[in-house]
């Protein structure tokens, strides 16, 4: 590293709705930078984004961007991490890519910092790989869970926002609404249909008649825990929410658990903000207040009604903070600061 107590970080596509909270995380946890570079494409190059009270001028992404560069946070998509990322590592800097590119490649580990950041100490390609966001903040509840009494089964329907498709797909959902309200016609730019006052499953086909996204809460799921033996049964879906993604879980274990002993796991588990109150209306865990927060909030923990031993909760956390960014930035503050 360049310096004992301060690095040498580069943040790739910075423009990106990741990338500026990515800007903003590091700024807001102190993270030891004395030198930040902010990369995006050409027709970026040389706007300017706000950093610690002042500016910081966006330079153009190029096979020299990372020479002297400690750590290179990546949020510029697959394509161009699976180009950079290599260029980067062999730089020298350890890289730690928010795309999809890495996340199931052996060689690459796929870390969230409150289950398995021992798995970020081996990275033969100096690649660690930040999972997908709805996969994040799902493990972050469970993982006490499994340790306790390992993980049989998963059935988790997702409910996730706008942001998490990027700030084109805010703006769509916003022209759409107000199209909607003004009674006049509504288009889409972004989504393949309408998103305002609706629901949208709106990711690539996978195999199997899932999407994308249900495959990756699959394959993430066991390599982060470990346990190739989890079944995980998804389905994804977006709202018409900017921030903010919400999950409900089914979960079947090798033992029984009872809801008292989730509760008891999770209360002051990190990364957890335990709801655990009893039901109330409007008293659970919601997007609206989970948004600009860290924590991984999880409430309506309960026994399964038909599923002697099996649990229902509900999951909501920030896409863009923990779902993305502060993920990768304290994956960076537990190797180096």
């Amino acid at each position: 590293m360049s310096n004992a107590k301060s690095f040498v970080v580069a943040v790739a596509g910075a423009t990106g709705a990741v990338g500026r909270e990515m800007l903003k995380t590091l700024e807001a946890r102190k993270f030891p930078i004395s030198r930040l570079v902010a990369l995006a494409s050409k027709k970026s190059a040389g706007k300017k984004l706000p950093w610690k009270g002042s500016e910081i001028t966006i330079e153009e992404l190029g096979p020299t961007s990372f020479e002297g560069v400690d750590i290179a946070l990546f949020s510029a998509g697959a394509s161009v991490a699976r180009e950079y990322g290599p260029i980067a590592a062999k730089s020298g800097a350890v890289v730690i890519d928010n795309s999809s590119a890495w996340r199931m490649d052996a060689d690459v580990p796929l870390v969230v910092p409150e289950v398995n950041m021992t798995a970020a100490q081996n990275r033969p390609k100096g690649i660690i790989a930040n999972p997908n966001c709805s996969t994040i903040q799902m493990v972050v509840a469970l993982k006490p869970l499994h340790d306790a009494a390992r993980i049989k089964h998963i059935i988790v329907s997702t409910y996730q926002a706008t942001s998490g498709k990027g700030q084109a797909a805010v703006e769509d959902l916003l022209a759409q609404t107000r199209a909607a309200l003004d009674g006049t016609a509504m288009t889409h730019a972004v989504f393949p249909g309408q998103i305002a006052f609706n629901v949208l499953s709106d990711w690539k086909g996978g195999d199997g008649d899932y999407s994308e996204e249900e495959w990756k809460m699959v394959h993430e799921t066991r390599k982060i825990m470990g346990d190739a033996s989890i079944g995980v049964s998804p389905t994804t879906v977006r709202i018409p929410v900017v921030n903010g993604h919400s999950e409900s879980i089914h979960v079947q274990f090798h033992r029984a658990m009872k809801a008292d002993e989730a509760k008891n796991l999770l209360r002051g588990a990190e990364g957890v903000m335990l709801m655990e109150d009893a039901y109330v209306p409007g008293k659970h865990p919601q997007p609206a207040h989970a948004s600009g927060t860290d924590h991984v909030f999880v409430g309506r923990i309960r026994d399964d009604i038909a599923v002697p031993g099996a649990l229902n909760l509900f999951v909501v956390a920030d896409n863009l903070r923990k779902g993305a960014a502060l993920n990768a930035v304290q994956i960076a503050e537990r190797l180096f600061a």
